[in-house]
């Protein structure tokens, strides 16, 4: 450690005044340093499953609430609980607007994107592992439990963009204009 210092404290009073110093000039660096390369169409669909609220990027399949009650058993329901009320993650169910706990059923504004969230992000311990039929039934299974579809209905790329939920009209359109755009 003595050394360190007193080998710094040498560098320090070595030094030339800052008034000598040339400015340092940044070098010209490659663009990729050699490294990686554009990836292709194929590589890029793979990575592309975003799903925006008018149903943009929902994928072919369908589900109803009874498929996707067997998927809740099986994927959901140790965490959100089995019924969706919640246990060591956010409860799923719930309508009362005045419920200061966020569900689905009082606080989501889009349908399409509780799919989007379930396809990328469920279940936590295996995010990506769902297919479209497992995920439009779990998007069935939690609608029809927040009284937002009925039960039978089947849920798909037509039908789940015409879902309208309860708290759609609670959020308002970010259209500002003049600075960064973030969409």
């Amino acid at each position: 450690m003595t050394r360190l210092v007193v080998t710094l404290l040498g560098v320090l009073w070595s030094a030339a005044p800052l008034a000598a110093q040339q400015p340092v000039v940044a070098r010209d660096h490659p663009e990729t340093f050699g490294l990686g390369r554009t990836a292709t169409a194929s590589e890029i669909a793979v990575l592309d499953i975003d799903v925006r609220p008018d149903g943009t990027g929902l994928p072919p399949g369908e589900g109803t609430a009874t498929d996707g009650a067997r998927i809740w058993a099986r994927a959901c329901g140790g965490c959100h609980g089995r019924d969706g009320e919640g246990s060591t993650a956010a409860p799923i169910v719930g309508r009362d607007p005045d419920d200061p706990r966020p569900t689905v059923g009082n606080y989501w504004p889009y349908a399409t994107t509780l799919y989007d969230y379930i396809n990328r992000a469920m279940p936590r311990n295996a995010p990506g592992t769902l297919t479209p039929d497992d995920v439009y039934g779990l998007v069935a299974w939690i609608l029809s439990k927040n009284d937002i579809i009925a039960p039978e209905a089947v849920m798909n790329a037509i039908t789940l963009p015409e879902v309208i939920m309860p708290a759609r009209d609670r959020f308002v359109p970010d259209d500002r204009r003049g600075g960064p755009e973030v969409r």
